[in-house]
């Protein structure tokens, strides 16, 4: 005998009223007993009011798994009432990770073939929720039936059920394309929402459905502009809109009907204008509506005119009074920067103004345009205007903003003195914020320019006087004193003010930065190497240079202890060899691939964007290696340790001799996509390898959207620069290259996990590999 258990509405407030959790769960407790005992004995016409209350358990988050198989036999009952409470249950309690959801496919078939229109509605609801790719093959045939069936309400239950089936089963699409074409003309909103978003998914699946709807391209322009000149009902206006979610529905499917395609593009341009300059946007349903034309007429290819109008557009955007209308106009026009650069160019004034947004979000994504924005003919105005926002901005942009000054300072400097300058004004501003490899940059540019040094060390050691707490600063000035200490202790420079030091001030001054708790080990060793060359370029006594040495000798620092014994050597036994050791390091060519591509893009007008990888890049490249392999991508730091500031020791005779060529490698290739990598190890830094990525595509179709992500094991160091495109046309035409610096400190065999996405034949596609195949001249 089954003992009465509570109804529905009861257990409700039971379990509402109990004053803790315990008593929760033990009222729950309870009543799942009781709902067993239901199950096992209890009267089958009530079965489907204890299942209802194991719903709501379910829904509370407690388990309820016993109440799958009852579901099974509601759905196959006869009374509608039991149907009911099976479906929502099966819904709930089935997916497709479990066999008893495939037992519900002969129950869904027979209900979509009766007339009943509400038990097939519940029928459809269920199966485009739980549907497995199973069950969507089974069941296409049922469901393109329904797809023109007489009741709206069918239809459009229908029309949802087979956007799902394509999801599940792309190769489905052939069976659906008939009745899209005969949906098109609906006037129920609801059933034309639904049917754009099948043709919709369609399209992106199907070749053969992109172009078969492509000649539909005149119907839906004529859908819109009925939309946008006649309006509708109330019914379906939002803030005197009609029917944003319509709209907005459509300009997506033009969007992918348009794109690479002259005929279809052709056919909406007019449309695009006209919704484009009548939209109102005052409110957010019309904003909605004007961002979406915007996307399709920047997507496909629409008339110069148009575009421009677009950039406008996102330009009025920017002065929007609500937040999330000015980042999306930001990131639109982030995308917008390489294949528009001189539309984007015009709104450059209103981008620096939203530098100084309070949002963290906008004030990002402005630095991220402002940085992109920059070129060769407003480097000294940009550039003026981020260091202002360095100096205000939060500290989790400042490495950000750093790094794209120093990047667009090495592209696009003027003179080699300004390049110094906005270096050294970085480096005092931002400190520890800066890039790894700042230091080694800004040495390499010092030691390049003969006819700075004196100006440079007199900066750098004023500089240097003031504050001693920036150590990146504190290295480049110490080794700078080091090497040109000679000319800070001359006469005056004339670009410089008037500045008298004596030997024991630059002296005083570098032990002081070796004293500091401030300083790191790095840094104290830039400090005594520069002290160990000072004995070499002042005239005075040595004997305060050797107290200090020899006081390192017995440091806790293994590297600072090894080179103040090699110093004290140097020093006690080879001292009528320490000038030639300590002489003035060599003029080093600086090759820059920045600066090789920089007359052809500033020929086209357009600025590429920093080659520093965002924040949010870097830590998706962290799931492209696991623990086994390493670490992600960094900036290869190139900073020269304190020993290689000594100059070494006496250099070998004679020029190394040329490195052979490195054969190329292919390694990847996928319906017509092919990445090749070549390679190239500069003579000067045998443990560099300049890797090229060089993608083609010799399909019929444009792939757009191409990124190029990679990963190495973390005993080496990767920089990726700026790749020159992300759309690769069909037939091959022009290639994407994409420059990676690899730096193998250890000669460790090299091995790389490369992640490739982008969009081909309308589907997003994404790779992630291993190169493990690399010829051993890259790391020998």
């Amino acid at each position: 005998m089954v003992m009465p258990s509570l109804k529905l509405q009861d257990l409700i407030e039971e379990i509402r009223g109990a004053k803790t959790q315990a008593q929760e769960r033990e009222v729950i407790q309870k009543e799942c007993a009781h709902i067993r005992a239901s199950f096992r004995d209890g009267d089958p016409l009530l079965r489907h009011r204890q299942l209802a209350k194991l719903l709501y358990v379910h829904m509370l988050g407690y388990p309820a798994h016993f109440g799958q198989m009852e579901c099974l036999k509601l759905i196959a009952s006869p009374r509608f009432s039991d149907k009911r409470v099976g479906y929502l249950g099966a819904m709930l309690l089935l997916d497709e990770r479990q066999d008893a959801h495939l037992l519900i496919t002969n129950s869904i078939k027979n209900d979509l073939s009766q007339g009943v229109q509400p038990v097939q509605a519940l029928a459809l609801c269920t199966l485009s929720t739980v549907g497995s790719a199973e069950m969507c093959r089974d069941l296409a045939s049922e469901v393109e039936k329904l797809l023109l069936q007489p009741s709206s309400y069918v239809r459009k239950k229908a029309v949802l059920t087979a956007v799902h089936m394509i999801r599940k089963v792309p190769e489905l699409s052939n069976i659906f394309l008939p009745p899209c074409t005969q949906l098109l003309r609906e006037r129920h909103h609801g059933i034309l929402l639904g049917t754009i978003t099948l043709i919709t998914e369609l399209c992106e699946r199907s070749p053969a459905a992109l172009k078969h709807f492509r000649k539909m391209v005149p119907q839906l322009v004529q859908i819109l502009h009925t939309l946008v000149t006649s309006g509708c009902s109330t019914e379906h206006s939002i803030s005197g809109v009609g029917d944003p979610f319509l709209q907005v529905q459509i300009l997506r499917l033009l969007r992918i009907l348009g794109q690479n395609h002259e005929e279809s593009s052709e056919a909406m341009n007019d449309l695009l204008a006209q919704v484009a300059t009548n939209t109102d946007t005052s409110r957010n349903a019309g904003s909605a509506v004007l961002f979406e034309t915007v996307l399709t007429i920047m997507d496909i290819r629409s008339a110069a005119g148009l575009r421009v109008l677009a950039v406008n557009i996102l330009g009025r955007f920017l002065l929007n009074s609500d937040k999330n209308i000015r980042y999306v106009a930001l990131t639109s026009l982030l995308r917008l920067v390489q294949s528009d650069h001189s539309a984007v160019q015009r709104h450059r004034p209103t981008v620096v103004e939203c530098l100084q947004e309070p949002d963290a979000s906008l004030s990002r994504r402005a630095l991220e345009l402002s940085l992109a924005l920059v070129n060769s003919s407003n480097v000294r105005a940009m550039t003026q205007e981020l260091q202002s926002f360095l100096e205000v901005c939060p500290p989790d942009l400042r490495a950000d903003c750093a790094s794209g000054i120093l990047l667009a300072a090495e592209r696009f400097a003027p003179t080699k003195r300004w390049h110094i300058d906005t270096i050294l004004r970085v480096l005092t501003m931002a400190g520890t914020h800066v890039r790894d490899d700042a230091v080694a940059n800004l040495t390499q540019l010092i030691g390049g320019a003969q006819e700075l040094h004196a100006y440079s060390v007199r900066c750098l050691y004023s500089a240097l006087a003031e504050d001693i707490s920036q150590q990146p600063l504190v290295q480049v000035a110490s080794w700078c004193i080091g090497e040109y200490g000679d000319l800070l202790l001359e006469g005056s420079c004339e670009e410089t003010e008037p500045l008298q030091v004596e030997e024991e001030e630059v002296l005083a001054l570098l032990e002081r930065v070796l004293q500091s708790h401030l300083s790191l080990p790095a840094t104290r060793g830039y400090a005594l190497t520069a002290l160990m060359k000072l004995s070499t370029r002042f005239r005075g006594d040595n004997n305060r240079i050797r107290q200090v040495v020899s006081i390192y000798g017995s440091c806790l620092d293994l590297e600072l202890q090894q080179r103040a014994v090699e110093y004290n050597a140097l020093f006690r036994k080879y001292d009528h060899m320490r000038a030639a050791i300590l002489e003035k390091m060599p003029l080093v060519e600086r090759s820059s691939p920045q600066a090789e591509e920089q007359p052809e893009e500033e020929g086209r007008g357009a600025s590429p964007t920093p080659t520093e990888p965002k924040a949010s890049e870097l830590l998706n490249l962290l799931d492209l290696l696991d623990d086994s392999s390493g670490g992600a991508q960094h900036p290869a730091p190139q900073s020269p340790s304190p020993g290689d500031a000594v100059g070494c020791l006496p250099a070998m005779p004679g020029a190394p001799p040329p490195l052979a060529p490195i054969p190329d490698l292919r390694v990847f290739e996928r319906q017509g996509l092919r990445l090749t990598l070549s390679f190239e190890r500069p003579s000067g830094v045998p443990a560099l390898l300049l890797i090229t990525a060089t993608a083609t595509n010799s399909s019929g179709s444009d792939v757009t959207h191409f990124v190029c992500q990679a990963a190495v094991p973390k005993s080496f160091q990767l920089q990726l620069q700026a790749p020159s495109g992300d759309t690769l046309p069909a037939q091959g035409s022009l290639p994407i290259t994409q420059l990676l610096r690899v730096l193998n400190p250890t000669k460790a065999p090299l091995r790389l996990k490369l992640r490739l996405t982008y969009n081909h034949f309308g589907q997003s596609v994404q790779e992630v590999f291993e190169v493990n195949n690399l010829p051993a001249e890259t790391w020998q």
